[in-house]
Order: structure tokens, then sequence, then C-alpha cells
């Protein structure tokens, strides 16, 4: 508390250098304002050297600054690439739904270039969500601001199984993108305080597995998610845990190796610069919304587009 109102008394000019000589009509108001100062918590060391202490970090332009806990740091890299992986969630949708109304033909939309572009998606959303993880949470875990993420994931999630499961029972989104995100982010929890290379380890093991074990014992919705299923039953989205939370680990660990190659100097964050920057940063910070309703919007034009083209 001393060292608060010392700082005040320099910011407002109370203490000088002048003041350490006061003149006889000064030394009844400086008596009692350093008495002021003792009441008030400054009881050890000498009132005397703590006032020429004062002065000179006056001079020295410096202060006692208040220990605050540092926020996280927000990359513009990381917003800008989920920019562009919701833009290419957009446009694969778009293609889906060119497919489903009858514009293009299967062997088009599902063919290999665009199944690796579509997993390419999946993995670039799982991989950010290690990285948000250890950006955000690295240092100390914020509850709050987890839990309220994780609600909306869940809830998101939630209400597509139910939607989709309404428009296509037969291959409704029973473990999806976002149902993968919402669990690997729980699971990343546990993660956070190992080493790096142990997360990088575990990454690759979650990573293989699937190559190496599968079996029909998983086949049904109650156990595919998990991974292990050698004929998933068929839907719209389908993200397991195994492999995909490995590259979740994969971003935690890949943050953390990035972090570390970090000087001090270089901690603070430019802002975004140029306008396709800015825009794919804007995007970035909006990707659920995005998400959650260019499909509606894309199928509901699609539907009008047909229905006026038959009249």
């Amino acid at each position: 508390m001393c060292k608060e109102l010392r700082d005040d008394s320099l910011q407002f000019g109370t203490f000088s250098r002048g003041a350490l000589c006061p003149s006889r009509r000064e030394k009844g108001l400086l008596g009692r304002k350093l008495r002021g100062v003792f009441f008030a918590g400054q009881g050890r060391g000498n009132l005397m050297s703590a006032t020429l202490d004062d002065a000179k970090a006056a001079t020295r332009g410096t202060s006692v600054a208040q220990t605050r806990p540092a926020s996280p740091a927000r990359y513009v890299f990381v917003d800008v690439w989920r920019g562009l992986a919701i833009i290419g969630v957009v446009l694969y949708h778009f293609g889906w739904d060119l497919n489903f109304f009858g514009f293009i033909s299967p062997a088009v939309m599902f063919s290999g270039p665009v199944t690796i572009f579509a997993r390419a998606l999946a993995g670039s959303f799982m991989f950010l969500a290690g990285v948000s993880l250890v950006l955000a949470h690295e240092s100390n875990v914020r509850w709050r601001k987890f839990l309220v993420r994780l609600a909306k994931l869940v809830a998101a999630a939630a209400a597509i199984s139910i939607i989709t499961y309404v428009l296509f029972p037969e291959g409704f989104i029973y473990f999806g993108i976002l149902h993968a995100i919402a669990l690997a982010s729980v699971l990343g929890l546990a993660f956070l305080p190992l080493p790096t290379g142990l997360i990088l380890l575990a990454a690759l093991v979650m990573l293989a597995a699937p190559f190496f074990f599968e079996t029909s014992t998983f086949d049904t919705r109650i156990l595919a998610w998990i991974g292990f299923a050698a004929n998933p039953p068929m839907a719209n989205d389908f993200v397991p845990v195994f492999p995909w939370f490995g590259v979740t680990l994969a971003g935690m660990g890949c943050t953390r190796l990035f972090l570390s190659r970090q000087t001090a100097g270089h901690t603070s964050q430019k802002p975004a610069e140029g306008a396709l920057t800015r825009a794919l940063v804007w995007i970035g910070k909006r990707t659920l919304p995005i998400y959650l309703l260019h499909q509606p919007l894309l199928f509901g034009g699609f539907v009008a587009f047909t229905r006026l083209a038959a009249t």
C-alpha cells in the first residue's frame, strides 16, 4: 500500500527534490502528509530514504508497476488460417449442395481430390483447436472462458445432430467436426501439464492406432465415434476421436515449440495489415456462427432456385 501511495504522490507532483528541504511555511503541510503516509502503512524503513528513492525513481522516469496476469497472445496467422478454413468449408458444402440437387455427379463431388480437400479442412480445425488451447490456457486455465466456449460447441453439435436426423435420418451427423472439437478441448486439458515431447508422442500414437487396429465390434453409432470401427455407420460428417484427436495434440505440441522459440521482444503481436488480411481475421474470429448459418442459407437458396426454375 505504501508503494501505491508513493507512486500516486510522484504522479501528482507532491514529492519533488524541492520537497526534501521545505521552507517553514511548508513544514506543517509536509509533516501532515508524511504522517499520513506513515499511518497508511509506511511503518518500515526510514521515510526520508523512501522519499529519496522515489525522487530518484521519478527523475529516471520509472515507477512501480502493479502485477497483472498476462492476457493470452492472439496471433494474426491463427485467425487468418481459421478464416481460410471456414471459407473452404463453405466451398465444400456448396459443392455438396450442387451434388445433392443434381447439378454435378457424385463421381465429381466424392472424387479423390475433393475428399483430400475435405480431410484437410477437418485437419485444419482439429489442429487449430490444439493451437488455441495452448495459446488461451497454457499458463493458467481460464475456466469461465473455457466453459462458455465448450457450452456453445456442445449446444451447436447437438443442434446439428438433431437437425440432420430430421432431414437425413440415414446419414445424420452423430459425431462430426463440432463434436470432435468439443471433446478434444476437454481431453486436451489433461495434456497441458505434460512435456512437449510426450504430447507429440501421444499425437503420433493417436494418428497411427487406427491403421493397426479396427474391429466390427465398434460398427455401431454408440462406439464408432471412438475410431476403431471397421465399417462405421454412414454419416454426412464423421470425425472420430482416433485419429483426429491426434491432430489436436499435434497442434498443441507444435504451438509449444513455436512459443519456446519466441523471444521476449517478439511476444507482442502487430495488428493485421492489409484489407485481405483484416477480412480473413474478421472471418476467422466468427467461424462458429458462419459454420452454423452458411449451410442452411446455401441449402435454402438451392431449394428456392430449383423451385423457381421448375415453374
